[in-house]
């Protein structure tokens, strides 16, 4: 427990210096950057997503808008892992946001030249509102409850994974993720 604990907190030093270069425009810092955190990024974006391709643009636009604004990082208000997923999971929603929006215009357009027969895209519309509620609902949770839920679901790790990345013992995970779904439902208005 210790270990991944201490590993966790070298990373994050480790990664926060990195941070410091980008700022200073360390060309070398931000390559080692994207190398070490590119995976969890893609990973997050493509689980907001669902779109490989879409994914990869977003990806690439949250890494432009760290070589852009690294020197904005603070360390005393969180990790540098934590910055960097905020920083992808906002980019990828606003992505979600922009295609909603298009769809809505386009389902617009086709009710008014189509009339009824666009049933399609009104399930699609319907689908992304859907998860539009539940990323607005993740808003809702404690920043714990956030963070293990999102490395259990949009990281793609097991409950002991989480555990271990976190620094915390298999039943707090299991707490917090358990009491976050039960929150999240409660945003959602599920019975």
């Amino acid at each position: 427990m210790d270990s991944a604990m201490s590993a966790r907190a070298a990373e994050s030093i480790e990664l926060a210096a990195l941070l410091h270069r980008c700022g200073l425009s360390d060309q070398k810092a931000f390559a080692e950057l994207y190398d070490r955190t590119c995976a969890r990024v893609f990973g997050l974006v493509l689980r907001v997503l669902h779109d490989p391709g879409y994914a990869e643009e977003t990806t690439q636009e949250v890494y432009l808008q760290i070589w852009r604004t690294a020197s904005s990082y603070d360390p005393a208000k969180g990790s540098a892992v934590t910055w960097l997923m905020t920083l992808a999971h906002r980019r990828a929603v606003d992505r979600v946001r922009a295609e909603q929006a298009h769809t809505q215009r386009e389902v617009a357009y086709g009710v008014r030249v189509l009339g009824n027969e666009f049933d399609e895209v009104t399930e699609e519309v319907e689908r992304r509102l859907e998860q539009q509620a539940v990323i607005e609902g993740l808003g809702s949770l404690t920043e714990t409850q956030r963070e293990a839920i999102s490395l259990a679901y949009y990281g793609g790790r097991t409950y002991a994974e989480v555990a271990t990345y976190l620094g915390v013992g298999l039943p707090t995970v299991k707490s917090r993720i358990r009491d976050g779904l039960t929150r999240l439902k409660k945003s959602l208005g599920v019975t």
